[in-house]
């Protein structure tokens, strides 16, 4: 098996949950591309955005996952990655692209539960309910468009990491 997975969709999905999961099922390394920008950044995505604006955010963001993308690999990335067409293209064409399919009223109700407001500014300044449905019609058609599968997102982490073990592995050996 020398795949890549790219695990997309927008913040609080369940992209790092399932991709550690995945990882560990399948003996993958696990990488996370927002993780990775802090880490060699030194700085947090919020500062980042703030010192920097989000123009040059999106940029790292390209080379992180130019970067982290290696086989056997699932690499669990910002929401905002599908944004830029080249990286929706790049994905494709490396590894299989899963995409984790919320409501907003679903994402709204996780990151209330669990905010990193230290990790990912406001895109809007709305309510994080109006926030999520902005960015879901902004983003579903984009997410759709680069996803190999899509997978609700409501399903238990573990029969995510289940299915998406079903559907890979006989690609993944063949």
């Amino acid at each position: 098996m020398n795949q890549i997975l790219f695990i997309v969709g927008a913040r609080g999905a369940g992209k790092t949950t399932v991709g550690k999961l995945l990882a560990n099922e399948l003996s993958y390394t696990f990488i996370d591309t927002d993780h990775h920008i802090q880490q060699t950044s030194n700085m947090t995505i919020a500062d980042i955005v703030n010192q920097q604006g989000w123009q040059q955010f999106r940029h790292l963001e390209s080379e992180a996952l130019q970067q982290v993308s290696q086989r056997k690999r699932v690499i669990s990335t910002g929401g905002g990655i599908i944004l830029s067409t080249e990286n929706r293209r790049y994905m494709q064409q490396n590894g299989t692209v899963i995409y984790l399919q919320a409501s907003a009223d679903i994402l709204a109700e996780r990151l209330m539960q669990q905010p990193e407001n230290t990790q990912r500014p406001s895109l809007t300044g709305k309510s994080i309910v109006e926030e999520m449905e902005e960015v879901l019609a902004a983003r579903e058609k984009l997410y759709c468009e680069c996803a190999n599968h899509i997978i609700n997102a409501q399903l238990s982490p573990e029969k995510i990491t289940a299915y998406v073990k079903e559907i890979i592995l006989p690609r993944v050996i063949s």
